[in-house]
């Protein structure tokens, strides 16, 4: 139930409890701030929209919605109503005036998106809809509301279209090599428009817990019995801070071909937002407005951007980040440091002598 009474109906489980609504709330409360400099400065461009719907011809979307509408069951009072009754109130909270279509298409592998050129329309598949339960799939209808919300849709799209043609084309050394270069980008954006979605989704359910199993679930699957919120999130502090310099780059090497960040930093780093002032602001009422959209400043924008990104580098606890901390900081030794954090991708010295007991360095 939202704080107004508004409250869905035709699913006698939805937990009876209010929640706050964010009447003409803009996206730009939630982003994260690389999600949303980059938002905004594409949608200053002048003629961006007509360039990308002039896409439209290129794209596949026409016959995406017609292989949902044809070959998945389309979310209504009449099928799926639980999953139809959170996605009005999720609508309604976040004040999303036109409700975008859903559909649950049959597939194991636990998985939603949010796609479209035109309109936005949003997918579910079976096997997150049985892993699930009410309070952290409300959460996941949220991030794919949250994702309608800010547009990203249009740009998901367009990522699921060059990777596809990045398989066509891979026998062209330049032309594929050109295309990853933009699949590459476009993911680095993605990965961090997922972690808005996530604000977006804590938005609408209002309970950080059912986010946090939501997202325990997607990683070790439908036995919450044997996993711990916790200790879920001590997993997210070490990775960040375990290991040396080749640990560092291996993280990058993982995370560059995947479209979403891995779900333990997920879960920090909505663990932290939720912690955050700006998050109890928002529960307070304070947000900006969709009405005041026109007025952002692309400069400020990406000025909020650089700040993140020097704050994320300043306390994070990973050896690369360390590293380019103390070489802004002009540390000494800078050279031995780095030799020594990479000295494992190299084969051990031969043994000099018989001096088989001496002190190692």
């Amino acid at each position: 139930m939202s704080d107004d009474g508004h409250q869905p109906t035709g699913h006698e489980r939805v937990p009876s409890r209010q929640r706050r609504r964010f009447p003409g709330i803009s996206s730009r409360a939630y982003e994260h701030p690389a999600d949303r400099s980059a938002l905004v400065a594409l949608r200053k461009l002048s003629g961006f929209d007509t360039v990308f719907k002039a896409l439209s011809g290129l794209l596949p979307e026409r016959s995406l919605r017609l292989l949902f509408l044809s070959d998945s069951v389309r979310v209504s009072e009449r099928q799926f109503s639980h999953l139809h009754d959170m996605l009005l109130d999720a609508c309604y909270i976040l004040d999303l005036e036109k409700v975008p279509p859903m559909y649950v298409t049959q597939d194991p592998q636990p998985s939603a998106m949010c796609i479209g050129l035109d309109e936005p329309i949003i997918v579910v598949s079976t096997g997150l809809v049985e892993l699930l339960d009410e309070e952290e799939m409300r959460a996941v209808i949220g991030h794919e509301v949250g994702h309608a919300l800010s547009g990203h849709a249009v740009y998901r799209t367009i990522l699921l279209f060059l990777t596809n043609l990045a398989l066509k084309v891979a026998w062209i050394p330049l032309g594929n090599l050109a295309i990853m270069a933009i699949v590459t980008a476009l993911r680095e954006w993605f990965r961090k428009s997922e972690l808005s979605a996530d604000r977006a989704g804590l938005l609408v359910g209002q309970d950080v817990r059912a986010s946090m199993r939501g997202l325990m679930k997607i990683a070790g699957g439908n036995h919450l019995h044997e996993m711990n919120v916790d200790a879920f999130l001590e997993q997210a502090e070490e990775y960040d801070s375990g290991g040396d310099l080749r640990d560092s780059v291996l993280k990058i090497l993982n995370v560059l071909p995947r479209s979403h960040p891995f779900t333990t930093v997920r879960a920090a780093e909505l663990k932290k937002w939720a912690e955050s002032r700006d998050y109890q602001r928002i529960m307070d009422g304070h947000y900006p407005r969709r009405s005041e959209d026109g007025d952002t400043s692309v400069s400020d924008s990406f000025r909020e951007s650089a700040a993140s990104y020097a704050s994320d580098v300043k306390g994070s606890k990973d050896p690369l980040m360390k590293l380019v901390t103390d070489l802004a900081g002009g540390a000494g030794d800078l050279g031995g440091r780095v030799r020594r954090g990479f000295d494992g991708f190299r084969s051990p010295p031969p043994a000099r002598g018989d001096a088989r007991d001496g002190d190692e360095e």
